[in-house]
């Protein structure tokens, strides 16, 4: 199995083979912990009036996301796995816009088989893929406005990627990394009170959602669907 990393926006458009797309601070942290708050599915879009458009048309009962870090006005909660593993979510079809990990969703070739991951569902994630036997995977490091490369999607990247090639990593040495890195500083800053110091705690917690998050074409929209490994494989 051939495994290319890359990163960004560019690195969407270019990946190949299965794809996964990284974004841990916090798209799909948060997309993770809404799945498994009992959230039906959610649409994935690159725009927020996209999302306000699909609630208002009913194809969608609740919108989460943000722009630059911050809830977008008129969205039901903004990007933030402590706020949405609280909410009433279960049984709802929910609609995400970010600033980076939708985008790079939607940038993805359209017959791609697709993941959406981060560090709360990694190894979930490298167990669905190896499942299946790709011949080739394509790892999408986001970062941040999927423009400048940040330390938690590129790590994560390197994680998966090691999961998927049978070795072993430390899932304390990681947390422990992140915490002191220069990204995870405005969690918790006062004067960025959108980015709450107890979703840095959930994104850290390594391996603890026991699925992968798969994106499946539904007429013209994205939608992504937990995904249980009913065979599990050894690394």
């Amino acid at each position: 199995m051939i495994i290319r990393l890359l990163s960004l926006l560019e690195g969407a458009r270019q990946a190949t083979g299965t794809v996964v797309i990284i974004d841990v601070y916090r798209a799909f942290t948060t997309a993770a912990v809404a799945l498994h708050a009992g959230a039906a599915r959610i649409i994935l879009v690159d725009h927020p009036q996209k999302a306000l458009d699909l609630r208002h048309s009913g194809q969608c009962d609740l919108c989460f996301g943000e722009v630059g870090g911050v809830k977008v006005p008129g969205f039901d909660f903004g990007n933030s796995p402590h706020e949405l593993l609280r909410a009433p979510v279960r049984g709802k079809i929910l609609a995400q816009s970010t600033s980076a990990g939708t985008k790079g969703v939607t940038a993805v070739r359209a017959n791609a088989t697709l993941y959406v991951a981060a560090l709360i569902n990694a190894s979930a994630t490298a167990k669905a893929v190896l499942v299946t036997g790709p011949a080739e995977v394509s790892v999408v490091a986001m970062g941040s406005g999927g423009k400048e490369r940040s330390e938690e999607d590129e790590l994560c990247a390197l994680y998966l990627r090691n999961l998927l090639r049978g070795g072993q990593s430390d899932p304390a040495a990681i947390r422990s990394m992140l915490r002191s890195s220069c990204d995870s500083t405005k969690f918790g800053d006062p004067d960025q009170p959108h980015f709450d110091p107890r979703d840095l705690d959930i994104a850290l917690e390594v391996d603890s959602i026991p699925f992968a998050v798969q994106v499946h074409p539904e007429g013209d929209l994205l939608v992504a669907v937990p995904k249980k490994i009913e065979r599990y494989l050894r690394y």
